[in-house]
């Protein structure tokens, strides 16, 4: 965040700094209050800019076996132009790497899932998929195994067959879809 606030401090700079060479190559014909307004358009296009690419780049820092599935988009009118380009605001993604298949139900599928919102700490937590019956249960302290090491205690929620959750926790897909919610 401090990266970001600094990379905005220098775009008003570098904004102010060019409007002002460009208003005394000018022979100081351009207006005074060209000097502010390209602070604050170098400002806002920095702003903007950040806001956009932290989804693509927090993506390109994920290993090759985490997979995103679904990003939230939104618009708000404190920021009109994201009427125009919604804005990515939270990412979730299923996290291949820890993947594991139940021993006597294949069915069953224990596999990692991250949370990442902007401004927020990333949060991770492991699901299983039920693959056959197309429903997903997030592992809890409550969650106890009974002799067969199934899991009980569990509250599950149906998926779609189709959904890119279900489809790349159980394998099916190695891209993942994107869901995009509003």
């Amino acid at each position: 965040m401090l990266m970001e606030f600094l990379a905005v401090i220098v775009a008003g700079f570098g904004g102010g700094g060019t409007a002002h060479l460009l208003r005394r190559l000018s022979g100081r014909r351009l207006p005074e209050w060209l000097t502010p307004a390209g602070v604050a358009a170098g400002m806002l296009a920095m702003v903007i800019y950040l806001e956009y690419s932290w989804a693509p780049r927090f993506e390109a820092g994920l290993p090759e076996d985490v997979v995103v599935v679904s990003k939230n988009r939104h618009s708000s009118w404190m920021r009109p132009w994201t009427y125009a380009v919604p804005l990515t605001n939270r990412i979730i993604a299923i996290d291949n790497r820890i993947r594991q298949r139940h021993t006597t139900n294949p069915d069953l599928v224990l596999t990692g899932v991250i949370l990442q919102e902007r401004w927020a700490l990333t949060m991770g937590f492991q699901s299983i998929f039920d693959c056959a019956n197309a429903r997903r249960a997030d592992l809890t302290e409550g969650t106890r195994l009974d002799v067969e090491s199934m899991p009980q205690n569990m509250e599950w929620y149906a998926l779609a067959p189709d959904d890119p959750f279900l489809r790349v926790a159980c394998g099916g897909g190695d891209h993942g879809g994107e869901s995009e919610q509003g």
